[in-house]
């Protein structure tokens, strides 16, 4: 899949959804505080995706506990730092990338963050 700045299908978000849930915003404030006192700072942090009128969060984010993924707001935060938009940031995520061996990045969040950085800031986002 092209990240550069083409209309992402709807393929994709169904893929997510199914590989890895796409709860609405809503649903994600809602379950974070049933298991925290202040979710704010969590929700702050959240990668969404902007899809028709909805707002979504990729379940690839979360951990156990509600948590988010360490690796996934490090990597997201630079992409923020890179102006990269937060669906073609989801997009890249689940997209196989020649800098990680034809793998995707998602594939890698339990492995050393640095090749996962090195590929984010490789990719040619415009």
């Amino acid at each position: 899949m092209a990240l550069n700045r083409q209309p992402i299908n709807d393929q994709t978000w169904a893929g997510i959804r199914a590989e890895f849930t796409l709860p609405t915003l809503e649903q994600v404030r809602r379950r974070l505080d049933q298991l925290m006192d202040d979710p704010e700072p969590v929700m702050q942090q959240l990668v969404r995706v902007f899809i028709d009128d909805g707002t979504f969060c990729p379940g690839f984010q979360f951990i156990a506990g509600g948590h988010l993924h360490p690796t996934v707001v490090d990597l997201f935060r630079r992409a923020l730092e890179l102006k990269v938009p937060h669906n073609y940031f989801t997009a890249w995520m689940i997209t196989p990338s020649r800098e990680l061996g034809g793998s995707r990045p998602v594939d890698h969040l339990k492995s050393d963050p640095a090749p996962l950085l090195r590929a984010l800031e490789s990719h040619r986002w415009s």
